[in-house]
């Protein structure tokens, strides 16, 4: 972005329309100081909307309460759509002084809505009679929204809510930009021949790409993208780098000063059981779940347990040949964290014969963007075309209009695929716009942000098969927002049930897994030679190993997620790593294996509260998605169209019309069992 001030130039978000393709923000003319401004604006503006529906003197109807709820904000939701996309995946000094200044108003602006009595009152008089299937359903969400915001509260708790909202948005920005500060401030130099040891061709071109961007040509880097950080563990023989490598991956956010998020997580517990409690709630994760598809805190700690012990079993079974094969390489010491990936390369070799190094020269980028598009046409019908021309918050974006069987144009798709230390680390969707029909037919506009390792000079990325399931993954939940098809936004997309969200994620990845679909897009990126044969089927058949590893350190932080909202303490003041390491001793954690994500750099968890109480929704998910697939296998086609059919109905393009359990049931003709997720990860007895 440029640096050029408000008062410089007109604001962009000052024109009522956008006349780019699709209705993209002009992301070239939009300066750091046009948010503010146009912040102060939205929220004016949509204060004003929301006064005049609470102080209207009609009857309360559904079209003059809640309709015009649902079409209040609208400039709200763009200026907020476009800033909040950038602070993940773009962001700068400047943005982030704008984050740290808006987070806490846009939450007090929110407790301001659903806090206000005449509003409640407008909303809960709003009756059913006469309403449609889906009107009854935007009216219950809204009332549920209400309800849990603290609308019923008195006066004194009312505003000790909207406090705590203010300060929690405060904290979860904080928390965020901590952690990216320690992830792209963090670069371990490689130097020379020694400290290359090990990396084969790939990764020393993306070392070396990263080093080149940091300010290092001729050198090589690894950085905590996780993209280049795992395949150095992977493959570096040098253990002591593997151990500096890994110790700055695992203490990000642990590391004193500033930027460090011990007593963000303290106060934050301590805040989300104070306004649980409230509200009536035993613990925070009690309050959370109960508008989820598992229902209850217990329903999801049940299914953790259920997986725990044959992961765990697993797990110790796949650390004791690891660790004779360690013994074998003349090392003495006991099997630690950063020996664990490069050890179990080491055996993958030698049990399947397959070198992570063999199967990326036939996962390059382009190719698994073709995959997954691939299957959407022939699941959906749906067809993608490039647009070279449409505007983009940085170079290396791509944007694709997405049009259905008939022609139609149905949204517009971004890919943002490479790491950069303005891009907070993961991998996600969002939206700049999401699907509705209430003002007219609005199409979405959805991204993809990865952050993918670059290839080296005049070489494509290639990407492990891992990083083509998060390709697959995060264009499920693409798919999820393009093809809503919704007349109300609240009901829109991936508004739907913490837990439901990843099942369209999830199963799409099933279709990464199949032959057929391997045959047609898995080529040599110089020869454009299909996967040999061979090479397949010992990729097929090593899908379950390290599993136990796998499923450990996932499920270890879904039960300290759930353990640290549980529990009674977190009121008083909880020291987040003190509890963490009571949690893992609790259910013997293997202490070869760490967290998938450690309590200070929880982002899920801890940068907003997306998944707070929630991570576990990824293995609730996967019950779903497991059962899912079987329906396409049930069919004997893993497209059958009558079967795509259903689950673009019920699934895909419903939106939240209906609860969980209700579109599950309606897509699969029951709920689903754990047997085919314990099937899928190698667990079952």
């Amino acid at each position: 972005m440029r640096g050029v001030t408000a008062e410089h130039e007109p604001n962009p978000f000052s024109e009522p329309v956008w006349t780019t393709p699709h209705g993209l923000p002009p992301f070239e003319r939009i300066a750091p100081a046009h948010y503010e401004p146009a912040f102060e604006r939205a929220l004016a503006q949509h204060v004003a909307e929301i006064e005049a529906i609470a102080g209207n003197p009609e009857p309360a109807a559904f079209a003059n309460t809640i309709g015009a709820l649902e079409r209040s904000g609208e400039a709200l939701r763009r200026v907020s759509a476009t800033f909040f996309n950038l602070a993940g995946s773009h962001t700068n000094p400047d943005l982030q002084a704008v984050e740290r200044a808006v987070a806490p108003r846009l939450a007090r602006h929110g407790s301001a809505i659903y806090l206000n009595p005449d509003l409640w009152a407008r909303v809960s008089a709003v009756c059913e009679d006469g309403l449609t299937d889906e009107e009854k359903r935007v009216r219950e969400r809204y009332r549920l929204r209400f309800r849990r915001a603290g609308a019923e509260l008195g006066a004194e708790a009312k505003e000790r809510m909207a406090a705590i909202a203010s300060r929690l948005a405060e904290l979860g920005t904080q928390f965020s930009q901590n952690l990216l500060a320690d992830e792209s401030g963090f670069m371990l130099e490689l130097s020379g021949e020694d400290d290359l040891a090990g990396l084969p061709p790939f990764l020393r071109a993306a070392a070396s790409r990263a080093a080149e961007e940091r300010g290092l040509p001729g050198s090589h880097a690894v950085t905590l993208s996780r993209s280049l950080i795992e395949p150095f563990l992977v493959f570096s023989t040098r253990r002591d780098l593997r151990e500096r490598a890994y110790g700055a991956w695992i203490r990000r956010g642990e590391n004193g000063g500033e930027t460090d998020n011990r007593a963000i997580i303290t106060e934050t517990l301590r805040l989300r059981a104070e306004r649980a409690r409230l509200l009536g709630y035993p613990s925070y994760a009690a309050f959370r779940l109960d508008d989820t598809m598992a229902g209850s805190a217990e329903a999801a700690v049940g299914l953790l347990e259920e997986v725990w012990a044959p992961a765990r079993r697993r797990a110790e079974a796949e650390r004791d040949r690891l660790q004779a094969l360690a013994h074998e390489d003349g090392q003495t010491a006991d099997l630690a964290p950063w020996d664990w990936r490069h050890y179990a390369e080491r055996l993958r070799r030698r049990e399947h014969a397959l070198d992570e190094g063999e199967i990326k020269p036939y996962l390059p980028l382009e190719g698994m963007i073709q995959a997954a598009f691939d299957t959407a046409q022939r699941l959906f019908g749906l067809s993608f075309t490039e647009l070279t021309e449409a505007p983009r918050y940085h170079p290396e974006v791509r944007a694709w209009e997405v049009a259905d069987r008939d022609g139609t144009v149905i949204g517009l798709f971004l890919g943002d695929y490479f790491a950069r230390p303005s891009k907070r680390s993961g991998a996600w969707m969002s939206g700049f716009r999401s699907q509705e029909r209430l003002s007219g037919p609005v199409t979405p506009i959805i991204v993809n942000v990865m952050n993918f390792a670059k290839g080296g000079e005049d070489e494509p990325a290639l990407l492990s098969f891992d990083d083509a399931r998060t390709l697959f993954h995060e264009f499920g939940h693409a798919l999820h927002g393009l093809l809503s098809n919704v007349t109300y936004p609240i009901l829109a997309g991936t508004a739907v049930a913490g837990d439901f969200v990843e099942l369209p994620s999830q199963l799409y990845e099933h279709w990464l897994e199949q032959p057929e679909v391997l045959r047609t897009h898995a080529r040599h990126y110089r020869t454009g030679e299909p996967m040999p044969e061979d090479l397949l089927a010992r990729l097929l058949a090593a899908r379950t190993f390290n599993q136990g590893f796998a499923t450990v350190e996932y499920t270890a932080s879904a039960i300290v997620d759930l353990d640290l909202h549980l529990s009674p303490e977190a009121e008083g003041g909880i020291d987040p790593l003190a509890f963490e390491a009571q949690s893992l001793r609790r259910i013997g954690m293997p202490a070869e294996i760490a967290m998938r994500h450690r309590t200070p750099h929880f982002q899920h968890v801890f940068a907003g509260e997306g998944y707070a109480s929630g991570y576990y929704s990824y293995l609730w998910s996967e019950v779903l998605d497991a059962d899912a697939f079987d329906a396409f296998r049930e069919a004997g086609d893993i497209f059958d169209p009558a079967t795509a059919e259903r689950l673009r109905t019920y699934v895909y393009g419903a939106g939240n019309l209906r609860d969980a359990r209700s579109a599950y049931t309606a897509f699969r003709g029951r709920l689903p069992s754990t047997g085919p997720l314990l099937r899928k990860r190698g667990l079952a007895a």
